[in-house]
């Protein structure tokens, strides 16, 4: 009798176990649950962050020298950068437009095309792509080494707000200096584009900037300025938010500097949809 109750026992056993194995519609169901739970409460976690460091804008406590040291390191040392690749994309959609419009006879709109193109998408788009390869990622990696070195904690301990003192002066910077970027990106740009309208496809002067008065209105480039200072704001939290939560020493530090790259360009390239979406309603 004893051998047929243990038998009896496992099989017991098996069955209980054969119930509680998940199937696997459950495991995916489970999977993707688990999955837009964490990634919910990261983007909120992110809101939260966001909405204090521009909070600390309006402080008081708002360290001055550091706003400007960071708008010395965002804006002075992108200048270079910026500059070139405005003169270059410039340049390039010279050409690009003079062979289009060369078939037309509507050479003169050289100017036009590049100018408005250039002030409402290109440059606050890309000036920004540069900036957050440039600063957006030495933000989340200065900031990043903090957190592993527990230097953020210490400066818990001493009283000192670490949102105030690290993440508001670099969003400041950015949201200030971005729109500065992008109009030298633009008169960069369309200086190139008029060097190639006019030195190879004989456009006048006078022709070329009256086109260019034509279709490109005063509103066009605040359009461009407003999605520039958004932009900064994104690249900038976003930096200082996985820098703020980097763990796991130099490996996390290196995988918080490349999601924030990653997130802000993804992030900057929908968001100027939305951005372009509303700007075009207003215009109707």
């Amino acid at each position: 009798m004893q051998p047929k109750k243990v038998y009896n026992d496992y099989e017991h056993t098996l069955r209980i176990k054969q119930i509680r194995t998940p199937v696997p519609a459950q495991q995916t169901v489970k999977i993707i649950g688990r999955l837009t739970l964490h990634q919910v409460e990261g983007f909120g976690s992110f809101m939260i962050f966001l909405a204090s460091g521009l909070r600390q804008i309006f402080s008081r406590d708002l360290r001055r020298e550091l706003v400007f040291r960071q708008l010395e390191f965002i804006g002075n040392r992108s200048f270079a950068i910026i500059l070139l690749a405005g003169t270059m994309v410039g340049a390039v959609f010279g050409l690009q437009f003079g062979e289009i419009f060369r078939i037309f006879g509507a050479e003169s709109m050289i100017g036009a095309a590049a100018a408005f193109a250039l002030s409402k998408e290109l440059a606050p788009v890309i000036g920004s792509f540069l900036v957050t390869a440039r600063a957006g990622s030495a933000m989340a990696a200065e900031i990043g080494t903090m957190r592993v070195n527990e230097q953020i904690d210490a400066m818990r301990v001493m009283a000192v707000n670490p949102i105030n003192y690290l993440v508001t002066p670099r969003m400041l910077a950015s949201i200030l200096m971005m729109p500065l970027l992008s109009a030298l990106f633009t008169l960069a740009g369309v200086t190139s584009a008029f060097a190639i309208g006019v030195g190879m496809y004989d456009v006048d002067v006078g022709i070329f900037f009256e086109k260019i008065r034509f279709i490109v209105a005063p509103r066009h480039i605040i359009q461009g300025l407003e999605k520039a200072a958004i932009f900064g704001a994104i690249f900038s939290a976003t930096g200082c938010f996985k820098g703020f939560h980097a763990g796991g020493g130099a490996k996390g530090v290196g995988r918080a500097t490349t999601e924030a790259v990653v997130i802000s360009l993804v992030t900057i390239l929908i968001i100027d949809f939305f951005i372009s979406y509303l700007q075009f309603e207003q215009a109707l």
